[in-house]
């Protein structure tokens, strides 16, 4: 029999952020973890959980470039000016 293939585990990668505090508030933060039986590091990652989460969709800009010709926007400008489309015919009561 052949033998089950184990998969290797890609490795995970971190990257570094850093920014900076007032001495008040960092020993504002390290008085809330002290309290809260924590450390800083599970906190800031506790508050910014929700925006890691979310999922993001690059969407690209809709913008016209001069030289883009305009054969949709008169078709769109026709069916806003016709809200029934073509041929429709209002019912006599």
């Amino acid at each position: 029999m052949a033998s089950k293939r184990i998969k290797k585990k890609k490795p995970t990668r971190f990257r570094e952020i850093s920014f900076k505090l007032s001495e008040r508030q960092k020993k504002s933060l390290e008085r809330y973890c002290k309290a809260r039986k924590t450390t800083p590091i599970k906190l800031i990652k506790k508050s910014i959980q929700n925006y890691l989460n979310l999922q993001f969709v690059d969407k690209t800009p809709d913008y016209i470039t001069p030289n883009q010709l305009d054969l949709f926007i008169e078709a769109e400008a026709m069916q806003a000016a016709e809200p029934h489309g073509e041929g429709y015919k209002p019912q006599a009561e």
